[in-house]
């Protein structure tokens, strides 16, 4: 099996930092300012810094409480 059928085979659950602000819709910078602040939540992986699916819900999840606050 090629790396393209596994893939599209298998739910991905960690997601490199620029992946996670793709899915997010923000920018790769953006995205490191809300983990330093402690807002996206983020595992390491020898050097590597990946972000967990159910981490980038849950951050989804903390900007729809702020806005409903906001309004």
């Amino acid at each position: 099996m090629d790396k393209a059928a596994i893939a599209s085979a298998v739910k991905v659950r960690l997601h490199s930092v620029e992946a996670a602000a793709e899915i997010i819709g923000i920018g790769r910078s953006a995205t490191y300012d809300e983990i330093r602040l402690g807002r996206l939540r983020t595992v390491r992986r020898g050097r590597r810094r990946l972000v967990p699916t159910e981490w980038i819900d849950e951050y989804v999840e903390l900007l729809k409480r702020e806005a409903e606050t906001a309004a």
